[in-house]
């Protein structure tokens, strides 16, 4: 997002932190979520005496590089994290974990995944940022699959077995070796969420760089809020007589779940304006660590997250505020803008990745930013039976934010408005990707409204 209101914490910060000696005096006896970062090189035994009641295993930021053997005696397990230590091969050990659904090992200097660790139960698996060059066709088995994020690795191809997880909504697969994309996955039923930038196979697009800004030109002030790609500030720009008030993004440099900052950077410059998105003023140079980033027109204090990040329950569905309700009218103007903005990119070969409510900003009045192209990928609108692909497995990602508004929705289902946009939902939603609208005809639709 150019500007976002909210700091949401990482998949692995749901718990709170517990310690060792917690752990072995015996006062965690019947825990059902267990969270230890203390610089362990060896996986405690004592956490199997909790194997009665354990269903979360958090274990990231140590120096582990194995799991016992016998992990598999943890039959309550549903959720382990072990982000951020020091393992060269994905345990296979996790694959005797009867309903262990989801993984993350996120961070480490993984080469190896194991057919073994394939289990069918998987339905979320984050192995972003490791070295892995080849998967198991084991994949192909976990038909539960959906999540799966592979940026940042030394992927040159995937499994075509992949082809069998119809499940599949969600797919992080930039920063790779990948010298093409896949036509399987162009036909994937249920995919929604596709990023694929940053590998050999993608197209260089022609940037027209923005002015450069001065980065003694600009006093930073405090932090509006932090993606993985980098952090935004409020910031006065020292321009002529008046200071303008402005916001600034840093990027971090570092390949996060979605890809490259390069890339989100880049796509951002490639939308062009438009009024469902943050006006772009300016790049930043001359950053005393070399950083890259963008300064942007401020959004005003009236504009608020309109939806909340999935959570591990809803897996790649956005949730709401407790309370939080929509009119008819409101959805429909919120939707309108998002398939306005939506049919600019997608003119330009720019794939979002990530459309969703909680990557859109609202006022009371439902006037609409989006943003965040952390996910984006350029694309070459010339191969024709590709971009009709890439821009219909995007529709159906409109399609669920549609059902997302329409659950927080004020009216009755009978009403027209309502009708009308659940008939455009489900044309969004049906699994023939190529019997989908494009978002042309989503935002003639929805102005008629």
């Amino acid at each position: 997002m150019p500007c976002i209101s909210i700091i949401f914490a990482a998949a692995d910060d749901y718990w709170p932190m517990n310690t060792l000696t917690q752990l072995r005096s015996g006062a965690l006896k019947g825990a059902v979520s267990l969270k230890l970062s203390e610089g362990l090189t060896e996986f405690p035994e004592e956490i199997f005496e909790l194997a009665a009641t354990l269903e979360v295993l958090d274990l990231s930021r140590n120096k582990l590089s194995k799991l016992p053997h016998d992990l598999g005696r943890l039959k309550k397990l549903r959720i382990l994290f072990c982000s951020e230590n020091l393992f060269t091969e994905l345990p296979e050990v996790i694959g005797d974990c009867p309903v262990l659904e989801m993984v993350g090992f996120k961070s480490n200097a993984i080469v190896t995944v194991p057919a073994r660790a394939m289990h069918p139960n998987l339905r979320w698996l984050i192995l972003t940022d490791n070295r892995i060059a080849a998967l198991p066709k084991e994949i192909g088995n976990c038909w539960r699959m959906q999540k799966l994020a592979l940026a940042g690795n030394r992927l040159t191809s995937l499994p075509a077995t992949m082809s069998n997880c119809r499940n599949l909504s969600l797919l992080r697969i930039s920063a790779n070796q990948l010298t093409e994309l896949p036509e399987w996955l162009l036909s994937m039923p249920g995919l929604s969420w596709l990023a694929f930038s940053g590998n050999p196979f993608c197209i260089v697009h022609p940037i027209a760089a923005p002015a450069t800004i001065d980065w003694d030109q600009l006093a930073i002030g405090k932090v509006l809020g932090e993606g993985a790609s980098g952090v935004i500030y409020q910031a006065n720009w020292q321009t002529g007589e008046q200071p303008k008030e402005v916001a600034v993004k840093v990027f971090k440099g570092a390949v996060t779940s979605d890809g490259l900052p390069d890339d989100e950077m880049n796509a951002f410059i490639a939308a062009g304006a438009h009024y469902g998105l943050a006006r772009l003023t300016g790049q930043i140079g001359g950053h005393p660590d070399g950083r890259q980033g963008l300064v942007m027109e401020l959004i005003p204090k009236s504009y608020y997250n309109l939806g909340l990040p999935p959570s591990l329950e809803s897996c790649t569905r956005d949730v709401f505020k407790d309370g939080m309700t929509l009119s008819a009218e409101q959805v429909v103007k919120i939707t309108g803008t998002i398939a306005s903005v939506a049919a600019q990119l997608h003119s330009k070969g720019i794939l979002h990745g990530d459309l969703y409510a909680h990557n859109t900003l609202i006022d009371d009045e439902a006037n609409t930013l989006f943003g965040d192209f952390g996910a984006a990928s350029f694309y070459n609108i010339h191969d024709t039976k590709t971009a009709h692909s890439l821009e219909r497995i995007e529709v159906r990602s409109f399609g669920y934010m549609i059902d997302d508004l329409l659950s927080v929705c004020s009216e009755n289902e009978e009403s027209p408005i309502i009708s009308k946009m659940t008939r455009l939902r489900d044309a969004c939603l049906i699994f023939d990707v190529s019997g989908r609208p494009d978002f042309a005809y989503l935002e003639s639709e929805l102005k008629k409204l």
